[in-house]
């Protein structure tokens, strides 16, 4: 009877065994292919064989090169809110604690984990100088694990390969200044780094690329960004179009084909000469979403993948958040300082940070990404017309001029309207919609609780709905039946 138990033990640990390998193992021939655009619709995007929209509350972009970051804790409390996105930085760029004045910052780190491996040689601004011929193994096999564990969490990695160094304290302690590594490799001004200027420095950044793209080829939770705001700094729009095409020839004769992202503006702007190889148009401090209409006609995914210096209130990135999704973006992503090394949980409340971040703030933003998961949204566009009139109540009483609200609508006519009203404490909307009959159910961006819902039997043209009293926002789901 033992001999039996032992068997039955041993089978019992190898489908156990078996079954943590399917949940973390990245991808394989017999697996999804990379998140990419979607075949119906690509203004968004396709992850596992599902329509995907990409939503998060992230840490400051530390989690690898940080060796005092616990990734791991990190991603489970993403998972937990149900975020689906995380953007993390390569480590050719770091910052000091001094930086934009963020409390304990995850890219400041105390600890600095490297691309490239370290010589013997003192004299580097931190300790012995680099060899920038030699890779730092210990750097890409913690690259490989964090995106390994974010693939068995279901988080998408956006990795940054470059940032622009915004002033000299940050180039002063870079790998690639000539003074930090022994191939005297980057005597120039920081300006100057990212241009095709600099022949050793370019064929620097492109082994980079080219080595984590092969380490991370495997992984169908990924996409690359090429130059986290490269508007700063001096990055040209020859050297950004070079890099891009680095990757897409590396990956060539790799079994699997990774999106492209690029970093467009801070804020608005149309962009005129898109790069073709490029899949999704990054904006940071996208508010208002305008950006999104400019743009849309591109076909491409349209990203607000960075927010955070606007102050700590919750409401400021939830509302920046639900105007950029309805609005037709397809990727939100909010810094959360709330997150530190001694804090990767996001449970840190009293920082000093320019922006935002709180578990409520996660929260909030994974409502977000279920309501728009309620949807067959590949069906649905942005368009306002709908709206022909109402009004919406301001706080304390003012009149509707004062209320300061704004109405946003993503919509398949006749069939479904998501609609978010950012602003006022009650809203009477006018909409011209087709005969049917539908549900509406009015929802609390900040609790997901259902406040109101009724049946509507419509006999087409005009018809008034009329919300429940609330606070800050609030969004309607109509649906045909």
């Amino acid at each position: 009877m033992r001999k039996r138990s032992n068997v039955i033990e041993f089978f019992t640990f190898l489908v156990f065994v078996l079954t943590c390998i399917a949940w973390v193992a990245p991808a394989s021939s017999s697996q999804p292919k990379p998140i990419s655009l979607h075949p119906d619709n690509s203004h968004y995007l396709l992850f596992r064989g599902k329509p995907t929209i990409l939503i998060t509350s992230g840490e400051h972009y530390g989690a690898v090169l940080n060796l005092d970051f616990d990734y791991v804790t990190y991603l489970d409390e993403l998972k937990s809110h149900g975020l689906n996105l995380t953007r993390t930085f390569s480590g050719t760029y770091r910052e000091v604690p001094s930086s934009f004045g963020i409390t304990d910052n995850t890219l400041a780190p105390k600890r600095y984990c490297s691309p490239w491996l370290r010589s013997s040689t003192p004299g580097a601004v931190d300790g012995d100088k680099f060899d920038l011929t030699k890779w730092n193994d210990s750097y890409f096999n913690r690259l490989r694990d964090f995106v390994l564990q974010a693939s068995g969490r279901g988080v998408v990695v956006e990795f940054v390969l470059f940032c622009p160094f915004y002033d000299d304290n940050l180039w002063n302690v870079n790998p690639m200044k000539y003074t930090n590594n022994i191939n005297n490799i980057g005597d120039c001004p920081r300006t100057e780094v990212y241009t095709l200027k600099h022949q050793d420095l370019l064929k620097i950044h492109d082994a980079f690329v080219r080595k984590a793209v092969a380490e991370l080829n495997s992984f169908d939770n990924l996409y690359f960004e090429i130059c986290n705001e490269p508007y700063f700094g001096g990055v040209t729009e020859d050297w950004q179009a070079h890099i891009a095409q680095t990757i897409a020839d590396a990956e060539k004769n790799l079994p699997n084909k990774h999106l492209i992202a690029q970093n467009i503006a801070n804020g608005v702007k149309k962009i005129d000469k898109p790069n073709s190889i490029v899949s999704i148009f990054n904006f940071h401090y996208a508010v208002p979403p305008d950006t999104v209409a400019q743009n849309y006609h591109l076909n491409k995914v349209i990203a607000d993948d960075e927010t955070g210096f606007r102050g700590k209130d919750d409401v400021t990135y939830r509302t920046e958040g639900w105007g950029f999704i309805i609005a037709g973006g397809a990727v939100y992503s909010s810094l959360d300082y709330s997150f530190t090394p001694a804090h990767p949980a996001g449970t840190l409340r009293d920082y000093k940070s320019p922006g935002g971040g709180s578990s409520e703030l996660r929260d909030q933003l994974g409502i977000l990404l279920r309501f728009m998961e309620s949807f067959d949204f590949l069906r649905m566009s942005p368009n306002n017309n709908p709206i022909k009139g109402g009004w919406i109540t301001a706080p304390l009483g003012g009149t509707p001029a004062q209320a300061n609200a704004t109405v946003r609508v993503l919509a398949e006519s006749g069939k479904a309207y998501a609609i978010y009203i950012n602003g006022g404490t009650e809203a009477n909307l006018t909409l011209d919609i087709p005969a049917g009959n539908y549900t509406t159910e009015w929802l609390n961006t900040k609790t997901s609780k259902i406040d109101k819902t009724e049946k509507l039997t419509h006999k087409g043209g005009n018809v008034t709905l009329r919300s429940p009293e609330y606070v800050e926002d609030i969004a309607l789901r109509l649906l045909s039946q």
